[in-house]
Parts: structure tokens; C-alpha cells; sequence
């Protein structure tokens, strides 16, 4: 850098970059677990960006003319019901507004929808445990736990867990199968960094049954993650095994250079393997802690290359649409 022509800075923009963020992480380290801050500070030189693959091509929705519904389920401290609505019904589903309290009193049936999408939050203000309270009431209240219980035994049904929703399907058994006792059921838990996590990430999507992420094998892209508890935790190390070995992780942290990570930022959470999410075997129920509803439109994208710019819709679209087009091919 010169100044009247004079000399007056030559340094490699790397290290200066250092120099100017050390008191950020000067001060991270009294909020947050030292041992994540000092892998994000040692990172941050070597960072190249990251590096998105989309193997489909994504295609906007048509008009909304089906009739297949979707119950969208929110619960006291909920707040992505918005963005979900929306989502799905960009998909061309007829999208339900549901709270808890309807179901309970009687005024929405799940029998005729084909679909339930248990959305983001903070039910019940996480004062038992990010998605506990909500777990409770349909456990513990037997009209609820009957009328969750038919839905799932259908066959002609899915559901979506995200955020606090994935955490609900965790607590509640639906992934990564049915049967397995509360004691060695996986569920998801605080973070290894010891805060709340609002970033946007890159994730993978791997072969997998799930219905919602089929043709979108391969693909790397960035999304939102917003969660204080989402590091998966397997009580039993032979059901972490099964859930690799049968493809029921279909959702993994990565890198700038796609690698599956346990480094944080890239793993925002410290799940082992980088799982972000699980299915069931049949496919039908999905649970994810990242965000889809909130960038399935490209202007959502915080950082959009030219790569995803030039495509005609977000790639995440088309996990909604794949709902879609599964409930027609499944239509009695």
C-alpha cells in the first residue's frame, strides 16, 4: 500500500486479516468452548470458499393445483411455520396451519393429510431440553399419541423434522426405526461449541431411502443451520453403526472441500461423523437440523455463486417437490 508514493504497508493480506480478527475470537473464547474457537481462528487463513455441486437441475413449480395436504405442526415457541408453509406450498401442496391445541381439540384430523412437516423453534423456550415439552405432550396425551401413532403406521404418509422438529422425531422414535428403547434412542444434544449456532453451512446429501432427497445424491450446498442442541448422540455405538452401513444419515457437514468434517465452523455442532440428520429405512420420515424451507428461494442464499445464480431455482426446491411427486405415485 502507498500513500503520496510512498511505501508505507506490504504485508500478506492473510496474516493482516489475522491481526484484525484476533480480538473477535479474543473475546469467543469466554463465550464459547476454546477448543472450537482456536480450530475456527487456525482456519480461517486457509479457508477457499466453499465449493457447491448440484448434479439435477432444478425447476420451478407449477401453479398450485393439487390437492394433496400437508399439516404444517407448530407448538408453543415455534417459528419457522412461515418459511415451511411456504416451502410446501410452492411444491403445489394445500398447506394446513396446525397447532398442537387443534389437534388436541379435535377442530384438524391428521387422517387426511399425507403429509407432516414439525418445524423450527423454540417449543416450550427449551426449558426442558430443545423439543422435550413438545415430545411430552404427544406422549403423554392419548388422544395425540394415538392420532401420531396411525399417521406413521400408514403407508401412504411422510413426515419432516427440521431444527426443533428433527429433535421431536428423534425423541418421539420415528428415525431412524421404530422399537428402539428411550434409553438407546438417538436423539440430538448441545453443542460441542457450548452455544447456539446460526451460520450458513455446506452440507452433503449421500445416497439414502429418503424420499425427499431422491435424484439430489451428490449434491453439496449451502444452508442455514440455527440450533443450540444439534449434535447427534447414539447411546448405542451398534445403532450409529446400522445408521451408516444402511445409508440412514443421508445429511453430512463438509468442507470447502466437500469432506465429511468433525472441524468446527464446517461442523457446526460436533455431531460424530458430521451427521446433520436421519431417515427411516422405508424412506417416508426425514429429520434434519439445517434449514431447507429457508433457502428454497435463491434469494435466500447469503453467498450465491455464479453457479447457483444461473440456475432457474434453488436446489433445495426440489426437496419439497420430491414429497410431491412421491404422494402422486402413492395416490389411492
Amino acid at each position: 500500500m502507498a500513500v503520496n508514493g510512498s511505501e508505507v504497508l506490504c504485508d500478506d493480506v492473510a496474516r493482516l486479516r489475522d491481526v484484525w480478527e484476533s480480538t473477535s475470537f479474543a473475546l469467543e473464547r469466554r463465550q464459547c468452548n476454546n477448543k472450537c474457537v482456536e480450530q475456527e481462528q487456525k482456519g480461517v487463513s486457509s479457508r477457499k470458499g466453499p465449493n457447491y455441486v448440484v448434479p439435477f437441475t432444478p425447476i420451478p413449480s407449477q401453479p398450485a393445483t393439487s390437492t394433496i395436504s400437508i399439516a404444517v405442526v407448530r407448538q408453543e415457541g415455534s417459528n419457522g411455520d412461515r418459511e415451511m408453509c411456504s416451502a410446501f406450498h410452492s411444491a403445489g401442496f394445500q398447506v394446513l396451519d396446525v397447532h398442537m391445541r387443534d389437534l388436541a381439540e379435535g377442530r384438524i384430523s391428521l387422517e387426511a393429510v399425507r403429509g407432516v412437516a414439525f418445524v423450527g423453534g423454540f417449543s416450550y423456550a427449551d426449558v426442558m431440553d430443545s423439543a422435550k415439552g413438545w415430545a411430552g405432550c404427544i406422549r403423554f396425551n392419548q388422544k395425540l399419541r394415538e392420532a401420531f401413532a396411525q399417521f406413521y403406521k400408514r403407508d401412504d404418509t411422510f413426515s419432516l423434522g427440521v431444527c426443533n422438529g428433527c429433535q421431536l422425531m428423534a425423541l418421539l422414535g420415528w428415525v431412524p426405526f421404530k422399537g428402539t428403547t428411550m434409553e438407546e434412542q438417538p436423539r440430538f444434544v448441545h453443542n460441542e461449541s457450548e452455544r447456539f449456532e446460526s451460520r450458513w453451512s455446506t452440507i452433503k446429501i449421500e445416497k439414502s431411502p429418503a424420499i425427499m432427497l431422491e435424484g439430489m445424491e451428490g449434491s453439496t450446498m449451502g444452508v442455514w443451520v440455527a440450533h443450540g442442541e444439534g449434535r447427534a448422540h447414539f447411546p448405542n455405538p451398534a445403532i450409529m453403526d446400522r445408521v451408516l452401513k444402511e445409508g440412514l444419515a443421508p445429511i453430512r457437514y463438509v468442507n470447502d472441500s466437500n469432506e465429511v468434517t468433525q472441524e468446527y465452523p464446517f461442523n457446526p455442532n460436533g455431531s460424530p461423523h458430521a451427521i446433520g440428520g436421519l431417515c427411516s429405512a422405508d424412506g417416508r420420515h426425514l429429520c434434519m437440523m439445517p434449514h431447507p424451507e429457508r433457502c428454497f428461494l435463491k434469494w435466500q442464499w447469503p453467498h450465491c455463486p455464479e453457479s447457483i445464480q444461473q440456475l432457474q431455482a434453488s436446489p433445495w426446491l426440489r426437496l419439497f417437490q420430491n414429497a410431491m411427486t412421491w404422494c402422486k405415485a402413492t395416490a389411492k
